[in-house]
């Protein structure tokens, strides 16, 4: 029967098929007849396309790719887009999949370099060329207009594979490509793209995006285009390691790296590429720049900003310093160069980070040098140590300078003995236009005269000066890191109030000097406020409890602090104040503060809490360690979510007023290292009767208590490190992880209970 369907299908499309007419009137049967010939001879003998002379890693990128085709199907349309950045073999993995599929088709169709070709030629050509190469229609389009309805009449019957390669923009595929309905049943078509975004415009939800060359693939290309064959001395190993670290896996740098390379000793390969690291071969960088130059001038800045400076930045901390510099729109700008392949963010864990490729960041900072390539001072961005020394030792600065990142390397002998800059201090007053100064490292010889009031960003640990500038006025001043200062205090208010109104990001870690935080009215827009480890900081203002826009307020580690003003932060998020020692009172909380999830407060003297703690209606993390067995008191607002992690605090007693205000809806209960007593514990475990996830780890008790076969909602127990245990006698009955590691002086008995639980709840799993 199946036999029988297809005989039908094809009969049918025999049926649909328009074939020559002859008319013996007008020619001759011989001349008719080699007519056919020709035809059919042209779609017999389809030649090859050159695919590459060592297709070195291609054959297990193309079966990947084919995984994603059905070429064997004859029902429906298929669009596949390969992309990635340029120069890793997109286009020649496109002719290897033609090469491979093109015997299938009735019509085919390779259309080469889109994007050069549409902007020499028009987008009328192309269509030209389509209508050619698959049906020899030889017609002159006037109009891309005019070509769509003939492209989408001759071919909606036919059988095609066209690849449309280096597209890059979205136009191209829609007068080319523009549907499914415009080819026959059973065709294929391939878009190679540096553009992923411009396929799901499309509608193209197939995609293969092609990888790096590994180390091993990149050794054995290098070779054949090095030394023409594939055993080389074990002598050239060192250099050709480098010689690949410095390719990254792109074939194109191989491509043009390995015949400079071809015949030269190994001083000569040293050379070559120190050369090449300092000033990218043109070659690589003209291809590699066509991706930075089809974005808009934003999308521009934001890369250049990244390739410069941020590569391998938390991807927080780039938004927030682009954000001062390009607005608000920075997480559309940021999103388009990932789409574009120009940057990658990578997340691990609740964290993010952006990185690119070596070989696109060094275009990035090509870019830069060439915009003054024999005087830094006039580029828009300086980052080599060695240029920023020169404008600021020799007064080069420029008003063309917009952000400034010092950072000199350290070497393990030179880690007490940074490189001084020698400078008078007002060099920075030409620089009218410098949006961003950032200073790692490396000491001055004076403190800066004057700051460029254009700043936007100022990072500066270790600024050199008791005082900011009397003049220095940043009305767009969005960031600022002033760690480890030389200020005795800190105040924001009077004639200085209107001078930071802008000022979102404060941080003042690591300043041994300053004893007081002053007024700090005049940042009505802060929102993140950080002097940790102020060791010597003793008072705070009462002005820091009312920032209104504040949503993280850290004193991590100010040892000598013993009081905290009021707090009415309606946007505060986070509250630090672990390592305070000497902070005996929990700062009083004036009204609701419900965006107040996580509050730590961990190795502090504070021994109870304000019955105003109840405010805080929305606590789902609380850490509130002490050296000092101290009393945990009744005010907390019990909250399903809710993480107490109470380590080190004693227990309440068994009529403490706790009992008439606790959830029995909390769901995470941590009781880490607090030893706590089997009274309290008991206790604990029915007012929490809703419980599912306990930690007991790293405590000194001796026998787990029976009451734990009662906690009926319990799925999760820690007992790890529980070192002193040696008895467990009951185990909750929902329980679906245990961990008991370290439990060295668990009882034969209690090892059995434990593991008949294992099995059990195994089988449950089952």
């Amino acid at each position: 029967m199946e036999r029988l369907k297809n005989w039908k299908l094809a009969l049918n499309q025999v049926a649909n098929l328009s074939g020559y007419h002859f008319n013996i009137r007008n020619e001759y049967e011989y001349e008719f007849i080699g007519k056919i010939v020709q035809e059919v001879s042209n779609k017999i003998y389809r030649g090859p396309l050159h695919v590459a002379h060592y297709p070195v890693g291609l054959e297990s990128r193309l079966l990947q790719l084919m995984s994603r085709l059905d070429v064997e199907s004859d029902h429906g349309i298929q669009m596949l887009g390969i992309y990635g950045i340029g120069g890793l073999g997109k286009s020649t993995l496109a002719r290897a999949v033609y090469n491979l599929i093109a015997d299938r088709f009735e019509c085919l169709c390779f259309l080469h370099n889109v994007r050069e070709n549409s902007a020499k030629h028009g987008l009328e050509q192309l269509q030209e060329k389509i209508l050619s190469k698959t049906v020899d229609l030889d017609i002159k389009i006037g109009d891309v207009s005019e070509g769509i309805p003939i492209i989408k009449q001759r071919l909606q019957r036919k059988k095609v594979l066209l690849i449309l390669d280096d597209v890059d923009k979205l136009k191209q595929l829609q007068v080319m490509a523009g549907g499914l309905d415009w080819f026959g049943p059973g065709s294929i078509v391939i878009i190679t793209t540096r553009d992923q975004h411009l396929l799901a415009s499309h509608g193209i939800y197939k995609k293969y995006q092609v990888q790096a060359l590994n180390k091993k693939e990149s050794l054995e290309l290098l070779s054949w285009k090095a030394f023409k064959h594939t055993a080389v001395a074990s002598s050239y190993d060192d250099i050709l390691d480098h010689a690949i670290a410095y390719a990254s896996g792109l074939p194109l740098v191989l491509e043009v790296l390995g015949p400079n390379l071809f015949g030269k000793n190994i001083e000569e390969w040293k050379s070559i590429l120190h050369m090449y690291e300092r000033i990218p071969n043109r070659e690589v960088q003209k291809k590699l720049k066509v991706s930075f130059d089809a974005l808009e001038e934003d999308e521009q800045g934001v890369f250049l900003d990244i390739a410069y400076f941020f590569k391998g930045y938390d991807l927080r901390e780039v938004k927030d310093i682009l954000c001062a510099h390009h607005g608000q729109c920075i997480d559309y700008l940021i999103g388009v160069l990932v789409e574009k392949n120009l940057i990658k963010i990578i997340h691990l864990d609740s964290h993010a980070t952006v990185t690119l490729h070596d070989l696109i960041e060094d275009m990035g900072k090509e870019i830069v040098r060439q915009e003054s390539p024999k005087k830094p001072g006039k580029r828009s961005r300086l980052w080599f140590y060695e240029d920023i020394v020169k404008v600021f030792e020799e007064n080069l600065g420029t008003s063309q300078i917009e952000i400034i990142y010092l950072k000199f390397p350290l070497f393990e002998e030179e880690v007490d003995n940074e490189e001084e800059v020698e400078w008078k201090g007002d060099e920075l007053k030409k620089m009218k236009n410098l949006k961003t100064l950032i200073i790692k490292n490396g000491r001055f010889s004076r403190a800066p005269e004057q700051l460029p009031n254009s700043l936007r960003v100022l990072e500066w640990p270790g600024y050199p000066s008791k005082y900011m500038p009397c003049d220095f006025c940043p009305k767009k001043l969005s960031i600022c890191k002033l760690s480890e200062n030389g200020f005795t205090s800190f105040e924001l208010s009077g004639s200085l109030k209107k001078r930071f109104l802008h000022l979102k990001k404060l941080n003042i870690d690591n300043s041994g000097c300053i004893t007081q935080i002053l007024d700090v009215s005049g940042l009505p827009n802060l929102e993140e406020f950080s002097f940790r480890k102020c060791e010597n900081l003793v008072t705070v203002h009462d002005s820091i409890g009312f920032l209104n826009k504040l949503k993280i307020l850290d004193a991590f580690g100010c040892s000598k602090l013993k009081s905290f003003p009021p707090l009415k932060l309606t946007s505060l998020e986070e509250l630090e104040l672990s390592y305070c020692k000497s902070l005996e009172n929990f700062p009083e909380i004036l009204g609701k503060m419900e965006n107040l999830t996580d509050i730590f407060f961990v190795d502090t003297s504070i021994q109870e809490l304000p019955f105003s703690f109840q405010n805080l209606t929305r606590l789902r993390n609380l850490r509130l360690w002490v050296r000092e067995k101290r009393i945990l008191q009744n005010n907390i607002p019990m909250k399903p979510k809710l993480l107490i992690d109470a380590s080190g605090c004693l227990s309440p007693k068994p009529n403490d007023k706790l009992s008439s205000r606790v959830s029995s809806n909390l769901q995470t209960l941590g009781l880490p290292q607090c030893n706590p007593s089997n009274e309290f514990l008991s206790l604990i475990l029915t007012w929490f009767a809703n419980v599912e996830y306990v930690d007991l780890s790293g405590n000194n008790f001796t026998t787990l208590l029976k009451c734990l076969e009662e906690c009926c909602f319990v799925i999760s127990l820690n007992l790890n490190g529980c070192k002193y245990l040696r008895e467990i006698h009951g185990i909750p009955p929902k329980l679906k992880r245990l961990s008991a590691l370290q439990c060295k002086s668990l009882t034969a008995m209690s090892r059995s209970m434990l593991l008949n639980q294992d099995r059990h709840r195994k089988r449950r799993g089952k």
